[in-house]
């Protein structure tokens, strides 16, 4: 579920940093070479600013590959540039879905509405890659990968597109054994880790398993924002296997009863301005799965994030609820 608790705000905007105990200024990366009106279509479509290491892997996969820059990972790595780099791509233009929403464009079955895939590979696992920001009018803070057939976990990557993609190549070096293969790897590694540096990217990665990735909320002096939930990660997980294997459904809404309990304490805590309760219970539920917690994931989410001044949050949970199936993701081609 959400690796209960909280997590500090990460401003994306943030100049400065600890580093072993000493603040240094951030290093602000020159912008790419991506016309503004391409610029202006993403943001305009996504309704999200893009950081500028998305815009330089874009330019980095043209000098791989010129004709597709799409697919320039396709033949070593397995992945597809998606999302919004299909705007970059002018995919959108010549769509055969006439009206797409692109709050859903490569949405996966659990992508909360922080998330943003960007990257995808094997279709059997459907895994995929991308931002994970905690508000909408903020940069992201980390990349993260999901496989979706396999459940919700989100696994961090790194805070660039250039880290991501180095860590994925080197899990990949680790499984190949075929020689040409490994000289293909390599030689991306080479031009990655170049092109990285040049343009000032750190590829490190603290490696941690998400969605697990916490949640962010403002919290005041008086610690007023946020409060616990009664009940741990794992006994919340049983009370939802019990009702989700319910054998009627009058055993169904008795096994109910911890969580309506629980929406009661949620509307204290909404009313004292503690929005991180509800907030948290309703990622919880959304990222258990089963479409039986959806009418009260309708009820949680859009009111925590409308709540949070996070309304275009609200926005996309509330879409895909509506529409939430593990085929069709790509908007562009349903």
């Amino acid at each position: 579920m959400t690796g209960r608790g909280k997590r500090k705000s990460k401003s994306a905007q943030q100049e400065l940093k600890a580093v072993n105990g000493n603040v240094k200024k951030v290093k602000q990366h020159e912008e790419a070479d991506v016309p503004n009106e391409l610029r202006q279509e993403v943001n305009r479509l996504y309704q999200l600013a893009m950081p500028e290491d998305f815009y330089h892997f874009w330019v980095f996969c043209e000098k791989l590959n010129p004709e597709d820059p799409s697919g320039a990972l396709q033949p070593s790595l397995g992945l597809q540039l998606a999302g919004p780099y299909d705007i970059l791509a002018g995919k959108h233009k010549s769509a055969k879905n006439s009206n797409p929403n692109y709050f859903l464009h490569w949405r996966h079955f659990y992508d909360p509405p922080e998330f943003q895939t960007i990257l995808v590979g094997n279709a059997e696992t459907q895994y995929h890659m991308g931002y994970y920001r905690d508000s909408p009018d903020a940069l992201p803070v980390f990349i993260g990968a999901n496989e979706a057939k396999k459940g919700c976990s989100l696994s961090q990557m790194g805070d660039n597109m250039f880290a991501a993609v180095r860590l994925f190549l080197s899990k990949r070096q680790k499984e190949k054994s075929n020689k040409k293969q490994d000289r293909s790897l390599c030689s991306l590694e080479e031009e990655l880790t170049a092109a990285a540096e040049k343009l000032g990217y750190s590829l490190e990665v603290v490696t941690k398993t998400f969605h697990g990735a916490g949640i962010v909320v403002p919290v005041d002096e008086n610690d007023v924002g946020y409060r616990e939930l009664p009940e741990t990660d794992a006994s919340l997980k049983k009370i939802c296997k019990v009702i989700t294997e319910a054998p009627n459904d009058e055993a169904r809404i008795q096994a109910f009863a911890p969580i309506q309990e629980m929406m009661t304490y949620i509307q204290f805590a909404n009313d004292e301005c503690d929005y991180g309760m509800g907030y948290e219970l309703g990622i919880d539920l959304f990222c258990y799965g089963s479409h039986y917690f959806h009418k009260m994931v309708r009820q949680l989410l859009p009111m925590a994030y409308n709540l949070l001044k996070r309304n275009l949050f609200a926005e996309i949970i509330e879409a895909h609820l509506a529409s939430r199936n593990q085929e069709n993701v790509d908007q562009l081609s349903a």
